[in-house]
């Protein structure tokens, strides 16, 4: 099926398994409503016969109505925003690996990165699979997922960062940050009969809670006792982490306003969790302690995205591997 220009508008003509050329006129003036319009036309004609299946803004719509309010379904909103009105009108039978590289390319052209693009693409195949259930929904193709620019701290730059913010929530949200290697949701959501001093513990979970995301119960080390013990003695509200005596929202300027005095160049928020994670393990924890502490469920998305930051701890298996020494020989 390919699109082409009639009678100063555009046309879709195709060639059938008898060799017969079909061509017909389309209604759309631009080039985009063309190639919708075009997918329509081509289907009426040559699948008649075949059910109609719903088309992705339907299955979007009703995805994100049965995620009711789970974090996922406000980032399905933010992310219809993009693929909507490119793959919106397309029934799911429709979608092949052009159309996706064609949507790859533009969103790349609008300056947006691979792993954006990877995420949006993502969730157009959740989408689907809620649609017509994990595996027998079509494959959408995605490029390949870019290697994370994690930036992780030294014990210097972690401690010029908190000692730069000025206001007590944001020191202690970073305190919590740091001394947990929670999630920034998990930090904010965090009330105090959720942190027990009798026991030394914070429960960064929610009970009921459906977030796609661990969170696990951790022990309190001497720095965050401290922080959350001057902390509760002011507080005004539920919450561990508040300001004017309610919830805080977000701590992102705050924390970019921290960043810029201390002097530490580029850092996002959930490096913080990065940095946490790294440096247990380079202390020598054991990764599976490591993995508890984040709340991964399984210890391979721990390895996945911090065994590269420990190449020493392979050093053992490559001296096998010097062959100029005989002293290694077996």
């Amino acid at each position: 099926m390919s699109i082409g220009r009639l009678r100063g508008g555009y046309c879709v003509y195709w060639t059938g398994p008898n060799g017969k050329r079909t061509r017909r006129q389309l209604a759309a003036r631009g080039r985009k409503e063309a190639e919708a319009e075009a997918v329509e036309v081509y289907r009426a004609a040559t699948f008649a016969s075949r059910p109609k299946d719903p088309t992705v803004a339907e299955i979007w719509t009703a995805y994100v109505s049965d995620l009711g309010d789970k974090p996922t379904a406000t980032t399905m909103h933010y992310t219809g925003k993009a693929v909507l009105p490119f793959f919106g009108v397309y029934r799911p039978a429709d979608i092949n690996k052009p159309l996706c590289i064609q949507y790859s390319d533009e969103r790349s052209q609008q300056g947006k990165s691979q792993g954006t693009v990877w995420t949006e693409l993502g969730h157009l195949q959740s989408a689907l699979n809620f649609h017509y259930g994990k595996g027998k929904a079509p494959t959408i193709w995605r490029p390949a997922k870019p290697q994370s620019d994690k930036r992780i701290l030294d014990r210097g730059e972690a401690r010029a960062l908190i000692e730069a913010a000025h206001d007590p929530h944001i020191r202690l949200a970073l305190i919590l940050l740091l001394g947990t290697a929670a999630r920034v949701g998990a930090v904010l959501d965090l009330t105090w009969e959720r942190v027990d001093f009798e026991r030394g513990t914070i429960n960064l979970r929610v009970d009921g809670s459906e977030t796609r995301k661990g969170r696990a119960v951790v022990p309190m080390n001497a720095s965050t006792r401290a922080a959350l013990d001057v902390a509760h003695s002011a507080a005004l509200s539920d919450y561990v982490v508040e300001y004017a005596g309610g919830k805080v929202g977000s701590i992102r300027k705050g924390v970019s306003n921290a960043i810029e005095r201390a002097g530490i160049g580029h850092l996002r928020i959930h490096d913080l969790r990065h940095t946490a994670a790294v440096t247990m393990l380079a202390g020598g924890v054991p990764i599976e302690k490591v993995a508890q502490v984040l709340g991964h469920s399984n210890i391979a998305v721990t390895y996945s995205n911090y065994g590269r930051y420990l190449p020493e701890h392979m050093q053992d298996a490559v001296n096998i591997l010097d062959f100029m020494n005989l002293r290694g020989a077996v």
